[in-house]
């Protein structure tokens, strides 16, 4: 690939991150807010070495004659100046970086992955006395499969997240991906809904309810389910790869 083509590569690839993440927020379909600074310095060295690049090559010195001629040919005839056409496959990332960048993940990732991000808890504090009570899914499933003293018993709990379905039964879960760095390590936690429709897939909901009782509250056989009250429709938050508290009331 020539020279000048490369420097635009690099260009081009470096104002892709640079749209991705410092004028717009796409980059946080696929990294935690962190690595953000990481992604702008890292698109702006990358202008900048395609600047050098077209620079340099602008500059530089034509060949002595010895390998060439004027028209790009070895003299034992073989024309080294084009480009193979594979290599412009290399300018679709970059493109798609400013022009369509890939979707975020949801809930087609979701029904593919098991529960991960819920760790196991050694000690649990009193819930507050609010109704309904804000929990995150993580909190909520730890809870029902690890707190002995019950308490979410009885609760009213809202909890925002994603609909994945869970099925031909027509069941759903609401869900959250998490990240730990980037998409490549996310972590799925799915919470079972009872006792209303599913809405369309990737429809962001904060759902309002009850545990759904089953096996042993505070044991591995409690399903981490709820039975739900009510339903609202939500716009998804900017940064949707976390397990934050529901702030919208229900």
């Amino acid at each position: 690939m020539k020279r000048h083509v490369q420097a635009a590569l690099l260009a081009l690839t470096g104002l892709g991150l640079l749209h991705a993440a410092l004028f717009t927020d796409l980059c946080l379909r696929y990294v935690k807010e962190g690595q953000r600074p990481l992604l702008i310095a890292s698109g702006a060295l990358l202008v900048l070495l395609g600047l050098a690049g077209a620079i340099l090559d602008r500059t530089a010195p034509e060949g002595d004659g010895h390998a060439d001629d004027h028209d790009g040919t070895h003299a034992h005839g073989h024309d080294h100046s084009a480009v193979p056409r594979v290599a412009w496959l290399l300018f679709l990332p970059a493109l798609s970086l400013l022009f369509y960048a890939p979707p975020s993940l949801g809930a087609y990732t979701a029904s593919r992955a098991s529960d991960q991000a819920v760790k196991k808890e050694q000690h649990f504090g009193p819930l507050p006395a609010t109704t309904p009570l804000p929990m995150t899914l993580s909190d909520f499933t730890a809870r029902v499969r690890q707190d002995r003293e019950q308490s979410v018993r009885g609760r009213t709990i809202r909890m925002t997240g994603f609909v994945t379905p869970a099925g031909k039964d027509g069941g759903w879960y609401l869900t959250r991906i998490i990240f730990t760095c980037c998409a490549a390590d996310s972590q799925t936690v799915k919470v079972r809904m009872y006792g209303t429709p599913a809405a369309p897939a990737d429809t962001w909901l904060a759902v309002t309810g009850t545990w759904h009782p089953g096996g042993t509250l505070g044991t591995r056989t409690a399903p981490a389910a709820l039975d739900v009250h009510h339903t609202t429709r939500i716009a998804p938050p900017i940064n949707a790869y976390t397990d934050d508290l529901p702030l919208t009331p229900s």
